[in-house]
């Protein structure tokens, strides 16, 4: 088996010693090569690099940038696809502030453990086939949003490049903050999906393919608990930022047995396809990562498109 290992030295929890312990394990079962991403994009051009010289194996150890900027360099899109294409598995260790991908996939979020998990599966050549999300021409594992949460991800991103890491009290704090400067704007989003009406006067919506739909150290946040990798999307879009209701809502979304309801809140958990248009250009989130400003999103989930290595759902 030839193996790719891609690793993020950024990555909020990587570190030289998991680095190490993860590569030798690899190397006692594949035919190994290790490369370090050295800028934005990297990734993307590293997993091309593997499917082009039809490696068997790709192992991100990142976080959920890294592993999204892998997966849309290697996995063609739906309209492109003819079938002849070398696609490698894909294996993830956790490596950096929130993990949602690998977690959703049942892999643990210590990197120690998950690379004894990783082993144990490619022994037992155990694999899955999941669906992911497309949103225009670019994939999603487990999330993708407009409105708050990209706002959030933007100011992440520029906290970063100024030297702060991503902790789970700074996601929180800048949560807060976005939120107070989102709240006195006019809801300007429009969602529709097929077989409902349209849904008008939003205020910011999160598009997912998984839950949870993050978590805040260890406790999953759930805003569509009935969506997952074998279903279509799930759509959560927020129509009110009074502060009661923004506050009943994220205790339903913190809730063990979540299942979030509110007169001000659409949330359907199986839809083939959304689109969402605003009527000025609002933020997008893939992945947890910033995208830019965009009039319109069209998003479509896309099932059974990328093999991983992970534990099969129970």
């Amino acid at each position: 088996m030839r193996t790719l290992l891609i690793v993020n030295p950024n990555a909020t929890s990587t570190t030289p010693a998991t680095r190490d312990l993860l590569a030798h394990a690899l190397e006692s079962r594949t035919q190994l090569t290790v490369a370090h991403t050295q800028h934005r994009g990297h990734a993307a051009e590293l997993a091309q690099w593997a499917a082009t010289n039809e490696m068997d194996l790709i192992v991100v150890h990142g976080g959920d940038g890294t592993v999204n900027e892998t997966i849309n360099g290697y996995l063609p899109l739906p309209q492109v696809d003819d079938g002849q294409a070398w696609l490698p598995r894909l294996g993830v260790i956790p490596g950096g502030s929130a993990n949602v991908f690998a977690r959703a996939l049942g892999i643990s979020p210590d990197p120690v453990t998950a690379t004894n998990q990783l082993i144990d599966l490619l022994t037992l050549d155990h694999d899955r086939k999941i669906g992911l999300g497309l949103a225009d021409d670019r994939w999603f594992g487990f999330s993708a949003g407009v409105g708050l949460d990209a706002d959030v991800c933007e100011a992440i991103d520029n906290s970063r490049a100024n030297g702060h890491a991503a902790t789970p009290g700074r996601y929180v704090r800048t949560t807060v903050r976005q939120f107070f400067k989102s709240k006195r704007k006019e809801p300007r989003v429009r969602i529709e999906i097929p077989g409902f009406d349209p849904i008008s006067e939003v205020h910011y919506a999160f598009v997912t393919n998984a839950s949870p739909w993050t978590y805040l150290n260890a406790t999953p946040v759930h805003t569509n608990p009935g969506t997952a990798f074998e279903t279509g999307l799930g759509v959560f879009a927020v129509r009110s930022m009074s502060v009661i209701s923004t506050l009943l809502l994220a205790g339903q979304l913190l809730a063990a047995n979540g299942n979030p309801k509110s007169r001000n809140l659409f949330r359907e958990d199986d839809v083939p396809s959304v689109h969402i248009e605003a009527s000025e250009p609002i933020g997008l989130q893939i992945d947890g990562d910033f995208i830019g400003k965009r009039n319109m999103v069209d998003f479509t989930a896309v099932p059974d498109v990328l093999e991983v290595v992970a534990p099969r759902p129970k």
